[in-house]
């Protein structure tokens, strides 16, 4: 079993971006160009015998673009949970992204899109944003994982569904076919049951260590020391598993910035 190591929740394609000038120290870098209007979001091609493919780093390594991603994590049994106080969701720091005005991937779990159908709208309609699917169930793909209960084989195909059907729902628009296996844990055995949704899975080469963390400057040296050109971060979107993720991102965008990063969208570092 393959899993990225230290997410405790939750073959690479060339990027395709220009590079930009390095922007000014700490100021807001204008956001990537916008894809254009009918046009599909790039994905990798099938592995091995049909295998769904798995991104983790863009191959091209020159251009200093980082994607950061971000895990809305909600499994499908936390609804009395969440009705009990519990905040899965964390508005604030999709404010301090769209203050900084850096482009992100949202991974979100279709049980969060019903729990926060405005929030989902709000991200999923905002050009700033795109939301890939992080299944529905937050369940594994494989087992063991983290504690996580594990998905019948069968039913991988339908709880992928049963997510993007949930951002439709909600009013999401801006989706991509980019699929991330909660816990970062899977198999050729997931692989394949997969491989029906036409999806691109992906992981990711930096663990921002955000997940239950209680150290703002610790999360933000991890990801500041793993960056490297064409990387792709993972953090957490769960205001109650990953407290610390706003502060962080107000040392961690100002910083990379000032080394010549440019932020993207996953979908720009697929592209070719």
């Amino acid at each position: 079993m393959r899993r990225a190591g230290g997410d405790r929740t939750g073959p690479s394609a060339s990027a395709s971006a220009p590079a930009s000038g390095p922007a000014s120290a700490g100021a807001p870098a204008a956001p990537g160009p916008a894809r254009e209007p009918g046009k599909r979001p790039p994905v990798l091609a099938p592995g091995p015998g049909g295998l769904t493919p798995v991104f983790e780093r863009a191959r091209q390594r020159t251009d200093k673009t980082v994607a950061l991603t971000f895990d809305a994590d909600m499994t499908a049994d936390q609804g009395p949970r969440a009705a009990d106080g519990e905040r899965f969701d964390n508005p604030e720091l999709i404010a301090t992204l769209r203050r900084l005005k850096v482009p992100s991937t949202v991974f979100m779990t279709g049980r969060w899109a019903e729990e926060y159908p405005d929030q989902a709208k709000s991200i999923g309609t905002d050009p700033m944003f795109e939301i890939a699917n992080h299944s529905y169930s937050h369940h594994a793909f494989t087992s063991p994982c983290y504690g996580l209960p594990a998905l019948d084989g069968a039913a991988v195909r339908a709880d992928v569904d049963r997510a993007f059907e949930a951002f439709r729902k909600a009013g999401a628009v801006n989706t991509v076919p980019y699929f991330r296996f909660p816990g970062g844990c899977y198999d050729d055995r997931a692989l394949r049951a997969l491989s029906t949704a036409k999806v691109t899975a992906v992981q990711w080469d930096v663990v921002s260590g955000d997940a239950f963390a209680k150290d703002p400057v610790a999360v933000a040296e991890q990801v500041l020391a793993g960056v490297k050109p064409g990387s792709v971060v993972v953090m957490h979107c769960t205001r109650s598993a990953a407290p610390v993720t706003e502060e962080a991102i107000r040392t961690i965008v100002p910083e990379l910035r000032k080394r010549g990063y440019r932020f993207v969208k996953v979908s720009e570092l697929i592209g070719t």
